[in-house]
């Protein structure tokens, strides 16, 4: 049950260390087969507050038949976020896994590109709600059914609203991937 971590520059360290976490616990500790391969443009991708990660492949390199799921964090706009989680190749990478009926795990503002994908075109989805909700109101010129929810779940498709949602969505995401059984193993190894 192996998840493909996809990180655009600027993505939020928290956000993105959850899922590594988790998955982490899981196999480490239980033996559960949930591997994670992060991806990126570039070998290295710059997070927000600029925390240099080296990634496993590029997004030339993946092969959407390889994975069972997504997962992306948010990130900055002010570190460059928007700039390759718009790209095409970022968008084209959503609709292939979508297209497979994978599961796709976003966290904050990682909604966005998504609904700038089609993907969420008619469906519900959330995203940043804080600071007059504009991230919202941008997920909602995409066509979507924005609810002001921490975690929303439509078909394959995981959205949060912020940062405090990220382990509540990477446990979702174990959840769907192993067993309610086996992620309550792990919550509560974990403390949560």
């Amino acid at each position: 049950m192996k998840t493909l971590l996809l990180l655009a520059k600027g993505f939020e360290t928290m956000e993105f260390s959850v899922f590594v976490d988790v998955m982490g616990w899981a196999r480490n500790d239980y033996g559960y087969d949930v591997p994670v391969v992060t991806c990126g443009f570039q070998k290295e991708v710059v997070s927000s507050f600029n925390i240099p990660i080296l990634v496993d492949k590029t997004i030339e390199e993946v092969d959407v038949n390889d994975y069972d799921a997504l997962a992306i964090p948010g990130g900055f706009e002010e570190y460059g976020f928007y700039e390759e989680a718009y790209d095409e190749r970022f968008l084209n990478l959503i609709r292939e896994f979508d297209k497979k009926d994978k599961i796709i795990a976003t966290i904050c503002v990682a909604a966005l590109p998504v609904g700038k994908s089609g993907v969420l075109k008619g469906r519900k989805a959330t995203t940043y709600h804080l600071r007059d909700a504009y991230r919202q109101k941008q997920l909602k010129e995409f066509g979507v059914d924005v609810v002001n929810e921490p975690i929303v779940v439509d078909k394959n498709v995981i959205t949060s609203y912020c940062p405090e949602t990220a382990s509540g969505v990477a446990f979702l995401l174990l959840e769907k991937l192993t067993s309610t059984e086996q992620m309550d193993i792990v919550k509560k190894a974990m403390g949560f």
